[in-house]
This record gives structure tokens, sequence and C-alpha cells, in this order.
């Protein structure tokens, strides 16, 4: 497994040194645009709004819009100590608690925990006293410069660390709309609601539910793939063409800006020969 995130988790004195492997993949089909008459492949660049020019990954900053149209500038030197600061710091157990008092609606992401060199003891001590105790931990981290609330709990003899959301990020049930208010319920219609409740109650088994669609998708693509019902690049397309800029076009621009402050002509000197 690749690892996304390497460092120590402590618990009281006990440190263990771990690596995080992401726990679940996305298994979303990813379908491409094509142009519908040639079928090339559509790309996207990034225009400035304001110039309609293109821009380079060298010409972009990062800036937090504080009100309409006012931002302020970060530089990236600034936020790579920030992240620099929180990073190198070892993620610590804050608290234990029950499972059963988070709900479902906080939990964002999960990661395997492993022992890294030298923590498989500790890892074990942690894992035990989880077990023991029926609660699980919790933690901040950061990962990928975002800081995170999470839990630390056991999973099949596995360390599994769960990205929580911090309190701000989920939004008040009292703003959903149009939720009915409390009703009289006909007990008759309660007591058949129940029944089927119970009907359908059973073992809650992961194998046994599917992605249907995904299946149905692939299964329709291999058919066509089977009856040669595919296109290709014409051989006289270009493999990335350019939507906003012809190279030659952009290196005669070039050239020309470069004729308007032509350079002093230099001296060519020999080059000292090396023994």
């Amino acid at each position: 497994m690749h690892t996304v995130w390497k460092g120590s988790i402590s618990f009281g004195l006990v440190n263990i040194p771990i690596k995080l492997h992401t726990a679940t993949e996305n298994k979303d089909i990813k379908l491409r645009q094509l142009h519908k008459e040639c079928h090339t492949p559509i790309s996207y660049e990034k225009v400035c709004e304001g110039c309609k020019k293109e821009v380079q990954n060298e010409d972009i900053v990062k800036a937090y819009e504080y009100s309409k149209n006012k931002f302020v500038v970060l530089d990236e030197e600034e936020l790579e100590r920030l992240k620099k600061e929180n990073e190198d710091k070892a993620v610590e157990i804050i608290d234990f608690v029950k499972l059963e008092e988070i709900d479902p609606i906080y939990f964002e992401r999960s990661y395997f925990m492993a022992p890294d060199s030298g923590g498989g003891k500790a890892y074990s001590l942690l894992r035990k006293a989880l077990q023991e105790s029926g609660k699980i931990g919790i933690a901040k981290i950061i990962i990928r410069s975002k800081e995170q609330l999470a839990i630390v709990r056991v999973f099949k003899e596995t360390l599994l660390m769960e990205t929580i959301h911090f309190p701000d990020e989920v939004r008040s049930a009292a703003d959903v709309p149009n939720i009915p208010s409390e009703q009289t319920v006909v007990q008759r219609e309660l007591d058949t609601a129940l029944l089927l409740v119970d009907q359908l109650t059973t073992a809650f088994d992961p194998e046994k539910y599917t992605d249907e669609y995904r299946t149905a998708l692939m299964d329709l693509i291999d058919e066509k793939k089977a009856s040669n019902q595919t296109v290709a690049l014409s051989e006289k397309q270009p493999a990335a063409p350019s939507n906003v800029t012809d190279l030659m076009a952009a290196l005669q621009a070039s050239l020309d800006k470069t004729k308007t402050k032509k350079p002093p002509t230099r001296k060519r000197t020999a080059k000292a020969k090396t023994s």
C-alpha cells in the first residue's frame, strides 16, 4: 500500500512511529470528454479573467477572499512554513471516548495505521488497550496542509484512523427546509411499517451490496469493445492540441519581443581546456 503520511502518534508517554495508508478507494468509472467531430480529447486551460490570457502554474499565487473581490495574498514560503511547523509535531491522542457517542455525520475518510520501524510493541499496546477498554482515541493530525480531527480505533486487528469533521463544519439540521413538524401517526400504519422493518431486518453483510450501475456500465463498455464500436485519434490529428495558443505563433511572438530589446552582442571567448 502507498504511504500517504509518516510520523508518530502518542498517548501519555507512549510514542508510536506510524505510517498511514488509505483504507478505501473510489471505483467510479471516469469518462473522458471528446470533440464529437474528430474525437480529440477536450483540454482545459487556466485563463486569467482580467487579461484573457492563459497562465502557467508559476504565474499563480494563492489568496484568501475576505470580502467581495478583496484578497489577502499568501506566499508559498509562508504556507510551507506553517505546514512544516505543524507537521513536525507528533500526533497526540488527547481524549478517549466511546464510538457510539459520535454520530456518523462527522466521519470523513479512513486510513490504515501501520507501525513504522521499532513501533510494533507500542502499536500492539495501544491496540490491546482500545480493545480491552472498548474506547476510541481522539487526536489531531495535519494531512495535505489541512488540520484534521481524527479518531483511532481497532478494525480487524489493525489500528484505523478516521478523519472527522470539526463541529463548525457540520451544518445545522435546523436549517434544512421543509421538515414536517410532529404529526399524529395512525397506529395501524405504524404497526404495518414496524412489521415491514422487522421482515427486512438482517445481519449486516457488506459483501451483499454491489454497485450495480458501475457493473452495468463496464458491461456496456466491454460489449462495445468486443463489437469494435470504438474510436481513435486520427493520425493526422495532434495528440495534444492547444485550444488557446498556437505553438509557432507563441514562438514568433517571443522572437518579435526580443527584437525590441536586443542585448549587446557578446564577444565569444575561447573555452579553457580541461586536462
